[in-house]
Parts: structure tokens; sequence; C-alpha cells
């Protein structure tokens, strides 16, 4: 038990020490710096163009679901790099390892593609609709 209560107190000094490092950090910049805010220091500022209108403009989102589907593909191909590295050791078990997790990414990619979240512009739904009777034709029906 004592042990245990140890390496926890070991955690608890290294997190400590996190702490007081950042901290101190920014102390230190905000007693370094100066502060001398204006007008132009405080305008939005975007790439080097004046802001024009509202902050408010709505984005087509899939700008968003490509990069959020880059960047699993991208995080996943980096799992397969410390495998690459010991192939030969693990034998034929980590070729048929690594062939079942390539096999649910390309099922990933598949699902992405056939529901249309990689289609840059995605067309929008036609519904089809009955064509209305007229009023004359109807009541004659009825008779």
């Amino acid at each position: 038990m004592d042990q245990t209560l140890s390496e926890f107190g070991n955690v608890f000094v290294f997190l400590l020490l996190g702490v007081v490092f950042v901290a101190g950090g920014y102390l230190t910049a905000r007693m370094l710096r100066p502060s001398r805010p204006n007008p132009v220091k405080t305008s939005t500022y975007e790439c080097g163009e004046e802001a024009v209108g509202s902050a408010w403009v709505k984005f087509n989102i899939r700008f968003y679901v490509v990069a959020l589907i880059f960047i699993i593909f991208d995080v996943e191909v980096v799992f397969l790099f410390p495998w690459a590295t010991v192939f030969r050791q693990l034998g034929s078990f980590a070729l048929i390892e690594a062939l079942v997790f390539a096999g649910i990414l390309i099922l990933g990619l598949i699902y992405a593609w056939v529901k249309g979240d990689l289609d840059w512009v995605r067309p929008t739904p036609s519904i089809p609709k009955m064509p209305e009777m007229p009023a004359s034709k109807s009541t004659s029906q009825r008779d």
C-alpha cells in the first residue's frame, strides 16, 4: 500500500511541477510584455485582409467533414508505422492483423463514400409530387 501511495505521489508532484511551469511562463510573459491596446490591435484580422461583413457567415460543412475524415485516416496510418518497424519479428499473425486493420479502414472509407460525405457538393434531393386534379373533374366523378 505504501508503494502505491508513493507512485501516486510521484504523479502528483509531476503534475504540480507542470502546472507551476506553465503558470510561471504565463506570469513571466505578462510581466515582461508591453500592454498598449489600441483600436488597430484589437480589430479583427484574417490573413492580412480587412474583415468584411459579419463573422456569423455560414460555411459549407463539407470543409469540416473532409478535414475530419482526413484526420481520422491520417491518425490510423500512424498506428501502422510501429507495426511496420517490427513486421519481420512478428510473423504471419501480424500480417493478418494488419490486413484486418486495413480492411476496417477500407470499409470506413467505403461507408463515407457511399453515404456521400466525400462528395464536395451534394445534390439536392427532389421529392416528386402528385399533380392536383382540377376541382371540376373531381366533383363530376363523385356523381
